[in-house]
């Protein structure tokens, strides 16, 4: 059983190219201007089926131009979208930045993304149930997202977790939770520990398993990922790539890591499918349009 249900965001991604990030209160001139389709929850999605996963999106939609554009492109993409929810709010904008060395700075103006509601995911409880995993984050309102974890885990379904963007998580809500997926930021403020090291994440990775959490993989962006049972952990090294864009790479490698869960692969190298496949959504502009498919993945 391969079937994924994620519960998360959709944006429209309006992206600025610009030689160097502005300082405040300071104009930057000569940016070139990219509309793409983002929000994590859909750029998880995508990676997902791209990868060849069948997967179900809960999302929250305006019933404006950018919500049907949406609603279009996540079914070509061969989402099913046959739950996707839809409100009188606007649909959700992310304003990016990215720079000449790939570093980006994103401000979310979430609109109907905080219309979806604990209710919308009781309405998908048969989907959940017959799901192998669900894959969710934070750009939701969170009594959703801890609503979502809990039905999940009671219903058997394992829960992943990407904790983005990072808001308080009780303890009690980690227990419910099969693998988190945090960075090193995200894992921080979760257990106090700086991570600079492979060390300092195995550290912040006993204090998680501490909380309750199942397994843990710490994203260390250009460095790799430590992935870590609770009898075993290996470190996965990135690989080395000449970087344009970063917006979305989390999302890629979380979106594909899951589809290598669901077929069958262990935690191990299904974090090594991810990383490749993260490798190359770095080369390429955007977060959907750069999420690799399963045939330019050279260690599947």
């Amino acid at each position: 059983m391969n079937r994924i249900v994620i519960i998360g965001s959709s944006n429209v991604d309006l992206t600025a190219m610009v030689k160097s990030l502005p300082r405040p209160g300071e104009t930057v001139g000569g940016a070139k201007l990219i509309q793409a389709n983002g929000g994590k929850g859909a750029n998880q999605a995508v990676a997902a089926a791209r990868l060849g996963a069948e997967v179900l999106l809960l999302t929250c939609l305006g019933k404006d131009a950018n919500g049907e554009s949406l609603a279009k492109h996540l079914t070509a993409e061969g989402i099913d979208t046959s739950k996707i929810k839809y409100s009188s709010s606007p649909t959700g904008t992310a304003l990016i930045f990215v720079d000449d060395n790939a570093e980006n700075c994103i401000a979310v103006a979430p609109g109907s993304n905080m219309d979806l509601m604990p209710a919308d995911v009781n309405e998908i409880s048969e989907e959940l149930k017959g799901a192998a995993y669900l894959l969710l984050q934070m750009e939701l309102p969170m009594a959703t997202v801890e609503w979502a974890v809990k039905l999940s885990d009671t219903l058997g379904t394992k829960v992943v977790l990407n904790p983005a963007p990072m808001s308080p998580v009780s303890d009690e809500l980690l227990s419910h939770v099969w693998l988190l997926t945090p960075n090193e930021t995200e894992a921080e403020k979760l257990t106090g520990i700086t991570i600079h090291s492979e060390d300092d994440a195995r550290l912040a990775a006993d204090k998680l398993f501490a909380k309750g959490v199942k397994n843990v993989i710490i994203t260390m962006g250009s460095k790799g990922s430590l992935v870590c049972t609770r009898e075993r952990s290996e470190f996965v090294p990135s690989r080395k790539v000449k970087a344009i864009d970063t917006t979305g790479a989390g999302d890629c490698y979380n979106g594909t890591l899951v589809a290598a869960l669901a077929e069958g692969k262990d935690l191990f190298d299904a974090a090594r499918i991810a990383t490749a496949a993260a490798a190359i959504a770095v080369t390429r502009m955007g977060a959907q349009t750069a999420a690799p498919y399963r045939k330019e993945i050279d260690i599947i």
